[in-house]
């Protein structure tokens, strides 16, 4: 009998232009030899292979004193996805799609497949035809595995010792095989919940997409041991699992850590070098996916790293949106090795590489997105008295479109996005419907708004809206108002060809008048021109108030009080409610946030900006949208992945602006070397009965009265957020709990006395 020696991890070291095998073994790390470059590496029970670069030879060593022994040689018929189970090694040939195995039979030559998995005793894979499930090999559970995944059509699949999970096309995770120890209890089927996967003896785990944290299920009575609260805000680009443990390659550094009941340590950091996330090859493009950042600096400028199409969701998170793509094979650099003398079947392969989650044009791929927004100044985030601040904003093709015409959804982000739409029809409820309420809104003259602004001076402008610039007036009669003038240019004046943003702003506020809507007083419209006028919000907006640098200095501020925080929380929800079961049709306005809830000179907070709003179902309908478009930190992630659109997309975004008050914080916000989300941060601390450690500073404590109104906030707040819509409470209840929160904070601390300059 083998003695049972400690598991062995390796990596393929970045940063090199020779790419390297390393490994991390009885607590020293080692080079393995031959110095020639590895596309990947995967392990078994007693056996380490790594296929070279190019794909013409692997190379395979015995785990104990890893010496190498070359298995395959050919330069004519290169191979792709090499895997190792038990003691045995398959690959794909890359012309024709056949799988080879050493020690152990090759299945049959008419299939054909993409990619291929082994686990204890089996091999199974996906074929490229039908994208169908197949298994063969010397265990019975193969044949179950494939039985069990019938005609279920799938993006990736990983095998353990006993079962296998997958993704199917349309993103969502299912397991088959055998159940012990809850093998196949998936936490979660909502779709693009997850990307990587890592199947252990009797745990399984995966990567959440929207945050890149690991969520592991099974286990058995050591469930525990596999949830570690040093890794709770822990990103990750790839996993794998070992007998009893797992390890991950870290999003920030690229650095490897493992953990679990089977680590000696419960959970260490290895001394090992920065991997590779996926193999350097010479390509002069990759696919629709894109380049991972710093490739030519991780490849050494001896090739690039094609960033993998993972099913991913994109909500606002530790890590901004992610792109949603369909999943290609993993292809993995990390692997581990279980110790010598597992029990039989034991599953090996630690470290398939996979191209991490990528970065799409905007908020996907988080940091650079976030950063470049902030550098550019595009959202005026930074920028002293900004009344009408807004951050970037989404635009997304058709989910179902793009997945049927190329397996996948085509993700794209740019500011000030505008939605294509027809005028808009609206009545009010219980009140006179007639053209008579158009007749109110005004109509101005270039010239007149022109003089009222200073002929659009800088020193005037006080934000951006959903398709221009926003600037202080005052017209000759002595009102003052806050002007919005469209974009002038080319770009904007084919945008215009379809009246987006103006005709719904023009239509919906000439017809719908609340008090907590800001109202529109008039309009201009000549030749390429497009502006609207409102009626000026002394106040600014209550993302300014809460996160402008001046604000958040002055601990006098009227918000620092949680009775006006609960107000304004109340107001901007009367005036959603208003839309969603008052106007005729209801309206969805699809961008609630708190840079479009303004407060005037009574902070009287009233929701604005309606160039995204559609004329929506009824409350309990829901509509397929053109576009699904938003802000990064508040759009719905239910709305974003599968572009239906139902009102509880606004309940989310306000569930964003209640952890915003109780918080303080910004949608996003860095936490360490990357953004965070309000969600990812405040909802698990909540829930966990740790509100008090999320509360703002800024305002003192709550008082008995005050804690049991803030409490009742954040448990509306944590409700709002839900990932699906249905779990979502309706505008209507989330009114009355605000209300009977705003009536508890009456015999509480009262308002700071500040001196609040309006005059402006």
């Amino acid at each position: 009998m083998k003695p049972s020696l400690p598991p062995t991890v390796c990596v393929i070291v970045a940063g090199q232009p020779t790419q390297t095998i390393q490994c991390y073994k009885n607590s020293h790390t080692l080079p393995i030899s031959p110095n020639i470059s590895f596309r990947s590496i995967s392990a078994g029970a007693d056996l380490l292979c790594g296929l070279i670069s190019g794909g013409f030879s692997f190379l395979c060593w015995d785990p104990q004193n890893l010496l190498p022994k070359r298995i395959y040689y050919s330069y004519s018929n290169r191979l792709t996805d090499l895997t190792v189970g038990n003691s045995h090694v398959c690959a794909i040939q890359a012309n024709n799609g056949e799988a080879l195995c050493w020690r152990f039979p090759s299945p049959e030559v008419a299939w054909k497949f993409r990619t291929i998995t082994s686990g204890g005793g089996f091999s199974c894979g996906i074929l490229t035809n039908n994208s169908r499930v197949v298994c063969w090999g010397e265990s019975e559970i193969g044949d179950e595995i494939q039985r069990e995944f019938g005609n279920l059509t799938m993006w990736s699949i990983v095998a353990g010792v006993s079962h296998a999970c997958g993704l199917t096309q349309t993103g969502i995770l299912i397991c088959k095989g055998s159940n012990s120890s809850g093998l196949l209890d998936v936490p979660s089927h909502l779709p693009f919940e997850f990307e990587g996967i890592a199947m252990g003896s009797n745990h399984s785990c995966a990567i959440q997409s929207k945050n890149g944290l690991v969520l592991c299920w099974g286990g058995g009575s050591r469930r525990s041991e596999f949830v570690r609260d040093e890794l709770k805000y822990e990103s990750f680009e790839a996993i794998e699992a070992g007998l009893d443990f797992i390890c991950g390659l870290t999003t920030k550094n690229l650095s490897v850590i493992c953990w679990g009941p089977g680590w000696s340590n419960g959970l260490s950091l290895l001394p090992l070098p920065m991997a590779i996330p996926g193999p350097c090859v010479q390509s002069s493009s990759c696919s629709i996916c894109g380049v991972y950042p710093n490739s030519d600096s991780l490849c050494a400028g001896s090739g690039i790293i094609c960033k993998s199409c993972n099913a991913e969701l994109p909500i606002p998170a530790i890590i901004l949106p992610r792109p949603l793509q369909p999943p290609k094979p993993p292809l993995s650099p990390l692997r581990v090795l279980p110790p010598l003398s597992p029990p039989p079947g034991a599953k090996k392969r630690l470290f398939l590489a996979f191209g991490v989650v990528g970065f799409i044009g905007g908020f996907i791929g988080i940091c650079s997105v976030v950063y470049c927004l902030w550098k550019s100044g595009v959202c005026g985030l930074f920028q002293n008295k900004i009344h009408c601040s807004v951050q970037p904003t989404i635009g997304r093709a058709n989910v179902g479109t793009s997945m049927a015409a190329n397996g996948g959804s085509n993700v794209r982000l740019a500011s000030l996005k505008c939605q294509n739409s027809r005028t808009l029809r609206r009545q009010r409820s219980g009140t006179s419907t007639s053209s008579k309420q158009a007749d109110r809104v005004e109509k101005f003259s270039l010239t007149e708004l022109g003089v009222a602004t200073n002929n659009f001076s800088p020193e005037n402008k006080i934000g951006r809206g959903s398709f221009g610039t926003v600037y202080r007036g005052e017209l000759a009669d002595g009102r003052k108002v806050a002007i919005k003038r469209g974009e002038i240019g080319a770009r904007m004046k084919k945008l215009r060809e379809k009246e987006t943003a103006f005709d719904s702003e023009l239509a919906l506020l000439s017809r719908l008048h609340h008090k907590h809507l800001v109202e529109l007083v008039g309009f201009c419209q000549e030749t390429d021109e497009r502006l609207l006028v409102y009626e000026h919000m002394s106040n600014g907006s209550l993302h300014d108030n809460l996160h402008n640098t001046n604000n958040i200095e002055n601990r006098c501020s009227v918000l620092n009080s949680w009775r006006m925080r609960i107000k304004i929380a109340l107001d901007a929800a009367r005036g959603i409610d208003y839309l969603h079961n008052y106007a005729v049709p209801p309206i969805i306005h699809r961008d609630i946030k708190s840079s479009n809830i303004l407060l005037d000179v009574n902070w009287t907070a009233k929701v604005s900006d309606f160039g995204l709003s559609l004329m929506g179902p009824e409350p309990d309908q829901e509509s397929m949208s053109s576009k699904a478009v938003g802000t990064v930190g508040y759009i719905d992630p239910e709305y974003y992945v599968l572009n239906i659109l139902t009102v509880k997309s606004d309940v989310y975004g306000l569930g964003v602006v209640l952890l915003e008050l109780l918080t303080g914080k910004r949608a996003v916000f860095k936490e360490g070397l990357c953004p965070m989300g309000v969600v990812e941060y405040a909802v698990p601390l909540i829930a966990a009965g740790e509100l008090d450690s999320v509360l703002d500073k800024r305002v003192a404590p709550p008082d008995v009265r005050e804690a049991e109104a803030v409490e009742l906030v954040a448990y509306i707040a944590k409700h709002c957020v839900k990932l699906q819509g249905w779990e979502r409470p309706s505008i209507t209840d989330i009114v009355v709990n605000l209300e009977r929160a705003l009536a508890l904070c009456e015999g509480g601390i009262s308002s700071p006395t500040c001196y609040i300059d309006n005059s402006q």
